[in-house]
Order: structure tokens, then C-alpha cells, then sequence
């Protein structure tokens, strides 16, 4: 039976070619992510040890630079302490914030991944900072200078001695060039920039002059990093905690370990969907070699070959596909590992140096998963050649499954749907959590059920398609619709693969769509202002920006939306500080009861739910303690409806400013007269002084700010759902190759009673349009329920929330799946259009 397997595979390698390039397709994309994530975690290990290598304790600060009564951080006093340690060589004391750096055109360099970072340049007694090996010139040793970073000089084209524009949380500062260097850190690998201050002025900018955030202690060589910490600890300040550097190496790893985790299970997940959907390809691969061989079988079963040894020939012959399969994938897997390595790099994400890591476990996982795929796949074909009668096979009355003998399949395949079905409804109405697990079990089921039933539902959906080719096509056209539903089980096998693509591809699709409308019309209901002013760095404006902003021509409104917290009554509340009479003009706010010029009073404004949670209502007293802990009282002036753009609770700035050190300002919004024009827009730009680490966006901005990442997102899904896609096309063309191969003698009929080749060449192909659009028809059905509930359990966090069906998508699904119909049957249509006329009537 072995040498019969090996004689098979042999003897078939057309048809097995395309079940290898199916089962090397997933058996790749699951190796080669675990060869990309282990060498990525061993790059970024090595980097996190070597960052920590002459560092024997670290020290942490985790003090309030805000706080009057408290040290701000790291005294130069302790620093000093900690150097007259025994076994302590030297200390260098840390302190780092947001630097933008402004490229010649004044855009921002870097925080595509990493983020635009400023720091200190540390010498010690050498002249040197361990930390940074320079490259030219030399580290900042008066205030006018700044080093960069080697990557961030070259994207701005900087050489020492120019002129660089530098932006932190204040305006922008002009200094000179003084050196280029590279570093190890984390940030900057990642495709950030880094700036060095010399220390003072970075104290000054971040912290407080003669204080730092952190401490890096390096010990004398044979000294005992533990006993240096115990030394160390004494003399900290309240607040700050000590470690050494193996401790914070090691932590280091495990988050990097935990990062890339979810990379990898994302990964790995699609490689799974890839070899969900290679099954059926497997599966109806087999099938058709087992058709071929039906009377060979069966002269082996008439000469004494047992049931169980027929099956175990086709699952050896399954095995030996898997293992070649697998072998040739895991190749192609290690090619792919590279692949996303370098395309990380060119997207901007710096990757470390260091060796490909091809560990035991890639190599095991693809040799059992290709193979226990393949043979899982080919186990039923073989249970089923093993169960052909001799006698009636050798007769050729084997004939293919009727529609009777699909009852009990479609009886079970109509339970599991509905199953499913319950499933995901009950979760749309649950919500929350709980509700997107249920929605998960029930998708499962679903497509289970869908699965088992696609046969029966290939001739009342094909009926329906039908009728459109025999108007254009005539009789080609009548011909592909009967082939189509002749055998309900290989059809609706071929269809699956399409389907299980479709529905994830349209699920992502709806949910996509329908979010990005409901966050862009919340941006168009509730944004009334011409731009929106941010930190690029996410962090908070300054005082003065406002300053500037409110004093810019054409200004016609400016108020920020600062947060701030008050205790009312006995419970903290979320606060936005606003400009009374400018809020209204920039934001729409909906006033429920009260007047909301009552800001200007010194009163507040509270929204509709709270209101009603806490009781309160216009004209209300309540008693407040800000933020510097004084009290006062403050009266409801009027109530609001819900925003998202909105604190629960709104005060004028002149209320809270003065119980606070620092206003925190995360956005203002302006309004100009005239609008969103090209001069406003250089107005307020110039107003910033051009501010490369300030953002100022218009409404189109903002919306493509929410939207471009739900985009971008589909974009990427849509990527890596195309090998399953692909996989599918190969199932198209293992199934029409099959039709081709049972009708031969029909085919020559059709021959010699005037069908032509160019009509036979279009009736295979309408075949496997046929099929194909069967196939997008059910995933996108399928596709958009899970999308609707999904949106279902998530309507209650996004307001304005409607299910929106992206038809223009849909459209192009399903000429792509026409497309992919055609594609398929290039091979199958040739072949049936060369067979020998004669030679296809004499086929039994």
C-alpha cells in the first residue's frame, strides 16, 4: 500500500501541486511568524541588555514636579551621595520630556512609531556619556547647543555647526548643531528622535534646575550590584525606587515579550484562517483523485485490500503531500520572517540588528501542522473510497450523492446554523463584553452550519444567477448554470473557501464603515470651530499658545477645552475649563434648561446625565475643592446634552486657573472669519510661531484622524485575508479541473453536435463565475449579520451609532469574486476546449 501511495503522488502531481501550494501558503505564514517574532524578541533582548550594561543600579523618580511642598525629583544632593558609595565609579543623573525637531520644510521629524523625545548629554569625568557614542562633532556643553540623533540628522539634513529649530512645551528655540551620535534607545530605534540638552537647560525645560527623573548608577569592576542597591535605598527621597540594571534588563524583555504577543497571536490568526479555508481545497483535492481511481480501488478491494488499507493509502499519500508541503513552506516561511522584518523598516519602525533565530518550535509547528491539515483534510475522502462497493464500482454505477442522500447533512447543517444564528442575536442585544463572546461562539457556529448546508443552498441561490447567462451567453451560458449544481457537495466545498474569506472580509467591511461614519458625523454634529490646535506628541499645550492664539487676526473665537478636576459635593467630577461666550461659538452646545452665558458668572454648566444621576439642577449651590485644595461654592447655571467632545461638568478658566500650577491643555479650538481658508490657516500657524510639534487641523483633519485609522486597519486585514482568498481561487480551479475530467465524454458530444471551442472555453468559465459569485453571495450575507451585531454591542459607547452597508464595497466584492471565477478556469477551459473530439466520445 505504501508503494500504491507513492505510485499516486506520482502519477497526480498537476492535481497535488495546488494542494501543496495550499497547505505551504498557511504552513508559511504560521512559520514565519514565529521566526519573526522570536527574532524580533531576541533583537530587542539583546538591545535592553546592552542598554543596561554598565549600569549597576537605576534609580526611578516618581514625584510630582507640581507639588510646593514636595522635591520635584532627584536632588543633586543625592546624586553626590550615591557617588561616595564604595564601589560606585560614577552616577548619571537623567531627565527627559517632549523635543519636536523641525525638518528644513518645518514639519516634525519623527513620531511615526517612536516618539520625538529630548534628554541631557551626562559627561562624566572623560568628557563622555556612556550612553551615546557620537559620530561627529561632540555633546552639548553650553546652552545654545544640542546634539541629535544620527537617523534624525539625516532626515533633516543636518551637519554640526546649523542652525536647528526645536520645539518642546513652550515656544520654539533655535541652537546650534554641536554632534551626531547613536544610541541604543528603545524610542529612537523605533523610529523617534532624540535631542540632548546640556543639563541645566534640561532640567529647566522638564523638570526643575538641580533635579533629575532618574539616576543610572556604574559600579567598579568586581563590585556587587546587590549590595550597592542595598546602599543605595537609604538615601533615596520619598517616592523614587532603586533596581538594578540585570532587574530592569529582565522586566524590560518581558514586555517586549508581551508586546509582541499580540502581533504574533494576530498573526498566527490568520494563518489559521489560511488553513481553515486550504481544508477544502485538501479536501475536494482528494476527492477528485479518489473519483479518478474509483475502479482501481475497487479491483484492489475485489483482490483482498481491506477497507482500513485503502484508507490509510490515501492518508499516507496525504502525509507524504504535507511533509513536502511543509518543508517547502517553512523555506518560504523564514523568506517571509525577512520580509516583515525589512517592511517594518521601511514603514519607519527601526528594527534592531542582530541574527535570525530559527528556534526547534517553527520547525515542529509547520511539519505538524502541514501535515496533520493535509491528512485531517484527506481522512474523509479516504473513509468514503474505502466504503465503494467493488462490484458497483467496477460497473460504474458508483454514481455521486443525490439530493436524498443529503437530508440528514442538511438537517444537522440547519441546527448548527440556527445554533449559531440564536447566538449571535442574543449577543447583539446583550452588549458589552459578555455580548461580543457570545456574537464570537455563535459566528463559529454559524459558519459551521453554513458550511454543512452550502449544498443544499447552491441550487435555490444558483437558480437565481442563473437566468442572466442564458440571455447573453445562450447555451453556453444554460450549460454553466446545470454544471454548477451537478455536484452539490464538490460546488458547495469550492464555495466554502470563498464564503469563509467573504464573510470576514465584509464583517471588518460594515463594522468599519458604519463606525467611521458614526465618529465622522459626530465630529460634523458637534465641532462648529475651523481648526483644532494639539501637541503632536499628545501631551498639553502651554498657556502662552492660548495667549498667542486668542490675539491672531480674524479670530472671531478661541477657547480651550483644558481638563480639570473639582471635588462637588463629595466626589471628584470630571472638568472642562472654558472661555464663556467662546465655547458656544467653537463647540455645539445643546443647553437643556438655564442659559450657558452663565459661565461668565462664575457659574457652571452641567450635562443632562449627570444632572439627573446627581440630582442636580439650575440654580443648584454646591460646595467645591479645587485642586489646591481651598473650597468655595459654585451654582448650576445651566445643563447641557451629552457630548462627546465635553467634560460632564464646564467652568470658565477664570474660575480654575487660579487653584492651579500649571493649566492642562490638551486641545483649543478657533474660529476664524471666513472660515478654513489657506491665509487663516497661515494665520494661526504663524500666530504659533510655526511650531513644527504643534498640529492644527482643520474639520476635514479631524475626521481623517478618526477615520484614517479604522482605514487603515481594514487595509491591513484586507492584506492578510488575501492568502485565503488566494487558497480559494486554487480550490476554483481543483473543482472545475474535476467537472472537466467527469465530462469528457460529454464534452466530445457537445463537440460533435457544433460547439464550438471558443463556446466551451466560455462555458467552463461562466461555471466558475457561477461558483465563485455563489460563494461571495453567502459570505457577504453572512458577513454583514456578524457586522451588524457586532455594531449592535458597541452602539451604547459610540453616539449617533447607524448601521451604514458599504454597497459600493459590496459591488466590488462581487466582481472581484466574478474576476477570481475567471482567473480559475484559464487552465480548466483551455484543456476542455484541446480535448480530442473522438478521444472524449470513446471516455467511459
Amino acid at each position: 500500500m505504501l508503494r500504491t501511495a507513492l505510485r499516486n503522488v506520482l502519477a497526480h502531481k498537476a492535481r497535488l501541486l495546488m494542494t501543496v501550494l495550499a497547505v505551504m501558503l498557511g504552513v508559511a505564514f504560521v512559520s514565519g511568524t514565529l521566526v519573526f517574532a522570536d527574532t524580533l524578541s531576541n533583537a530587542f533582548r539583546s538591545q535592553s541588555a546592552k542598554s543596561y550594561d554598565d549600569v549597576a543600579v537605576a534609580v526611578t523618580s516618581y514625584g510630582d514636579p507640581n507639588a510646593a511642598d514636595k522635591e520635584p525629583g532627584l536632588s543633586q544632593k543625592t546624586l553626590d551621595e550615591i557617588a561616595g558609595l564604595d564601589g560606585v565609579t560614577a552616577v548619571h543623573g537623567r531627565v527627559d520630556g517632549f523635543a519636536g525637531v523641525a525638518d528644513p520644510d518645518g514639519k516634525l521629524i519623527g513620531g511615526t512609531f517612536g516618539s520625538p523625545k529630548g534628554s541631557n548629554f551626562a559627561p562624566g569625568k572623560d568628557g563622555k556619556d556612556a550612553a551615546y557614542v557620537f559620530t561627529d562633532g561632540s555633546g552639548p556643553l553650553s546652552a545654545g547647543q544640542i546634539a541629535l540623533d544620527k537617523g534624525t540628522a539625516a532626515k533633516g539634513k543636518y551637519a554640526v555647526g546649523d542652525r536647528v529649530r526645536v520645539a518642546t512645551n513652550g515656544p520654539v528655540e533655535e541652537f546650534t548643531l554641536s554632534g551626531v551620535f547613536t544610541t541604543e534607545d528603545g524610542e529612537v530605534n523605533a523610529g523617534g528622535s532624540l535631542v540632548l540638552f546640556e543639563t541645566a537647560v534640561a532640567q529647566e525645560q522638564y523638570l526643575k534646575r538641580g533635579f533629575y527623573q532618574e539616576l543610572t548608577v556604574t559600579a567598579a569592576p568586581g563590585a556587587d550590584d546587590a549590595k550597592i542597591l542595598d546602599a543605595v535605598e537609604p538615601l533615596l527621597p520619598e517616592g523614587a525606587e532603586a533596581k538594578t540594571g540585570k532587574a530592569l534588563a529582565d522586566k524590560q524583555a518581558k514586555d517586549i515579550e508581551q508586546g509582541l504577543g499580540a502581533l504574533k497571536q494576530v498573526l498566527l490568526g490568520f494563518a489559521g484562517i489560511a488553513l481553515f479555508v486550504g481544508v477544502f481545497l485538501i479536501s475536494n483535492t482528494f476527492s477528485m483523485l479518489v473519483a479518478q481511481r474509483t475502479k482501481e480501488l475497487a479491483l484492489m478491494r475485489a483482490v483482498g485490500a481491506s477497507r482500513r488499507q485503502i484508507t490509510r493509502s490515501v492518508l499516507v499519500e496525504a502525509a507524504i503531500v504535507g511533509v513536502i508541503a511543509s518543508a517547502i513552506g517553512f523555506a518560504l516561511g523564514i523568506g517571509l520572517a525577512v520580509g516583515l522584518r525589512s517592511g517594518m523598516a521601511a514603514f519607519g519602525m527601526k528594527v534592531p540588528g542582530g541574527p535570525l533565530v530559527l528556534s526547534a518550535t517553527p520547525v515542529l509547528a509547520a511539519l505538524s501542522v502541514g501535515v496533520l491539515i493535509t491528512m485531517f483534510a484527506a481522512w474523509l475522502p479516504g473513509r468514503r473510497a474505502a466504503k465503494i462497493p467493488p462490484v458497483a464500482a467496477m460497473s460504474s454505477v458508483h454514481a455521486v450523492a443525490t439530493t436524498k442522500s443529503l437530508v440528514v447533512r442538511n438537517s444537522i447543517g440547519a441546527v448548527i446554523t440556527a445554533i449559531g444564528a440564536v447566538g449571535i442575536v442574543a449577543g447583539a442585544d446583550r452588549g458589552g463584553d459578555a455580548g461580543r463572546v457570545l456574537i464570537a461562539a455563535g459566528a463559529f457556529f454559524a459558519l459551521i452550519g453554513i458550511i454543512v448546508l452550502i449544498p443544499l443552498l447552491s441550487r435555490p441561490v444558483i437558480a437565481l444567477i442563473r437566468p442572466l447567462l442564458v440571455g447573453p451567453f445562450g447555451v453556453a451560458g444554460k450549460l454553466a448554470g446545470q454544471n454548477a449544481v451537478r455536484n452539490p457537495r464538490r460546488t458547495g466545498a469550492t464555495a466554502s473557501a470563498l464564503a469563509i474569506g467573504l464573510t470576514l472580509v465584509t464583517g471588518l467591511s460594515v463594522l468599519g464603515v458604519t463606525v467611521g461614519a458614526a465618529l465622522d458625523k459626530m465630529t460634523t454634529d458637534n465641532i462648529k470651530a475651523d481648526y483644532m490646535v494639539s501637541m503632536a506628541s499628545g501631551g498639553d499645550l502651554d498657556q502662552s499658545a492660548l495667549t498667542a492664539l486668542e490675539k491672531t487676526p480674524g479670530a472671531v473665537a478661541v477657547s480651550p477645552q483644558q481638563s480639570s478636576y473639582l471635588d462637588i459635593d463629595g466626589k471628584f467630577a470630571s472638568a472642562s475649563a472654558v472661555t464663556p461666550g467662546a465655547i458656544e461659538k467653537v463647540l455645539n452646545v445643546q443647553v437643556v434648561s438655564g442659559d450657558i452665558g452663565s459661565l461668565g458668572k462664575g457659574q457652571i454648566a452641567v450635562a443632562e446625565k449627570t444632572s439627573r444621576n446627581k440630582g442636580w439642577k439650575v440654580g443648584d449651590s454646591l460646595p467645591v475643592t479645587f485642586d489646591d485644595k481651598s473650597k468655595g461654592t459654585l451654582t448650576v447655571g445651566a445643563v447641557f446634552k451629552d457630548s462627546e467632545f465635553l467634560s460632564p461638568v464646564l467652568v470658565s478658566t477664570s474660575v480654575v486657573n487660579p487653584h492651579e500650577v500649571k493649566p492642562y491643555i490638551p486641545q483649543i479650538f478657533v474660529k476664524m472669519d471666513g472660515g478654513p481658508t489657506e491665509a487663516n490657516e497661515k494665520a494661526v500657524l504663524g500666530a504659533l510661531g510655526e511650531n513644527p510639534a504643534i498640529r492644527v487641523m482643520d474639520q476635514q483633519d479631524i475626521r481623517d484622524e478618526f477615520g484614517g485609522t479604522i482605514n487603515l486597519m481594514l487595509n491591513i486585514l484586507y492584506g492578510l485575508l488575501a492568502m485565503a482568498l488566494i487558497i480559494a481561487v486554487l480550490g476554483v480551479v481543483n473543482t472545475l479541473a474535476m467537472s472537466v475530467f467527469e465530462r469528457q465524454h460529454e464534452i466530445g458530444m457537445l463537440r460533435a453536435i457544433g460547439l464550438d471551442r471558443r463556446r466551451v472555453k466560455r462555458m467552463v468559465r461562466l461555471e466558475a463565475v457561477v461558483i465563485s459569485v455563489f460563494g461571495a453571495l453567502v459570505g457577504i450575507g453572512l458577513g454583514s449579520f456578524l457586522g451588524w451585531a457586532i455594531g449592535e454591542s458597541i452602539r451604547s459607547s459610540i453616539p449617533g451609532y447607524a448601521l451604514v452597508l458599504p454597497w459600493d464595497r459590496i459591488g466590488i466584492f462581487l466582481v472581484l469574486a466574478a474576476l477570481v471565477g475567471v482567473l480559475a478556469s484559464l487552465w480548466p477551459a483551455r484543456s476542455a476546449a484541446k480535448l480530442n473530439m473522438l478521444t472524449a466520445i470513446k471516455t467511459e
